[in-house]
């Protein structure tokens, strides 16, 4: 998003997370990892456009396939 990691976005990737039965987490190089189903969590982050963010997703059935997911969503433009 052009104004980073804001409502909308930060919705869409907490709903992700939520649904996906997974622990994931969010962050920002060099600061502590939030709760990628907590909206609060995830806003309180400040991540601004250009920011590096870092997504994991705990081991299990389609991880991979999940992150791939969770990281689509970070990458899009979605206030278009």
């Amino acid at each position: 998003s052009k104004v980073g990691l804001h409502a909308r976005p930060a919705s869409l990737l907490v709903k992700a997370a939520s649904n996906s039965g997974l622990a994931v987490t969010v962050a920002i190089p060099g600061q502590q990892p939030a709760n990628a189903a907590s909206l609060l969590s995830v806003l309180a982050l400040g991540a601004k456009q250009g920011d590096t963010v870092e997504i994991s997703v705990a081991e299990g059935e389609d991880s991979d396939s999940i992150l791939a997911h969770l990281v689509e969503i970070v990458e899009t433009n979605q206030d278009e």
